[in-house]
């Protein structure tokens, strides 16, 4: 059995730093032949999580009794599950891609690298830490974090911060998602290792992982909502 998803309200976040422009091409092409209504909210950065968590209130509210679709890229995923986890019965799946840390953040990459990110940017500024930025990245996402980074300047530090001390959902919370979960890792990501979506997966009643590569994303962002919403029917299908 198939989840039907004609009319219903998906609310996708995207990453650290990342911005709403990524997350509408990551998953509103696959999420719009399903029959989804897309929304992708700009991110808050001097009030990073408590925006996201009240995105998904907001659209809780607004649709219910049905149910709504939650997801995001990286801590948006994770915020995703957090909410699920909290309100059982309101997410019809939830679409987790590239999940960067179960539990404490304090030796997980994403998480490391954010709280550098945002001393960096207080010390050095915009500017320089961009340069850095790009000089140790893929091309194509040294472009994307290049433009959402101006445009969540000059709060973008806090974000950073908020998000490095982000307490992610842990195993035994997965255990407890009752929606099906769709995962999305890469296989050559270093900062979102494919080590936590297999956790993600493992840990969840109905859940289901593709895989893909840095590459595949630069050329295709879709490619994370293709692939997270065949996940997710995956994971149904095995209830």
């Amino acid at each position: 059995m198939t989840i039907d998803l004609r009319g219903v309200t998906a609310v996708l976040l995207p990453g650290t730093g990342s911005d709403d422009d990524f997350a509408y091409r990551a998953f509103a092409t696959a999420l719009h032949e399903a029959g989804a209504v897309v929304v992708t909210p700009r991110p808050e950065p001097q009030r990073l999580i408590d925006g996201y968590r009240e995105q998904f209130d907001s659209a809780w509210h607004a649709c219910a009794p049905q149910q709504i679709v939650v997801g995001g890229v990286s801590i948006g995923a994770a915020v995703a599950v957090e909410w699920a986890v909290a309100h059982p019965g309101c997410a019809l799946a939830v679409l987790a891609a590239l999940p960067a840390w179960s539990g404490d953040p304090d030796t997980a990459p994403a998480a490391l690298a954010a709280r550098y990110s945002a001393e960096q940017l207080r010390r050095d500024g915009l500017g320089t830490t961009t340069a850095q930025m790009r000089a140790g990245s893929p091309a194509w996402l040294a472009d994307e974090l290049t433009r959402s980074w101006a445009g969540q300047w000059p709060a973008l530090p806090d974000a950073m911060d908020e998000a490095g001390r982000y307490v992610a959902p842990t195993s035994a919370a997965l255990e407890t998602l009752t929606a099906p979960l769709g995962v999305v890792s890469a296989t050559d990501d270093a900062v979102h290792p494919l080590e936590v979506g297999v956790e993600w997966v493992s840990a969840a009643p109905r859940a289901a992982l593709r895989t893909v590569t840095l590459d595949d994303i630069g050329a295709d962002p879709g490619i994370l909502g293709r692939l997270s919403l065949a996940a997710v029917q995956d994971a149904q299908s095995r209830s």
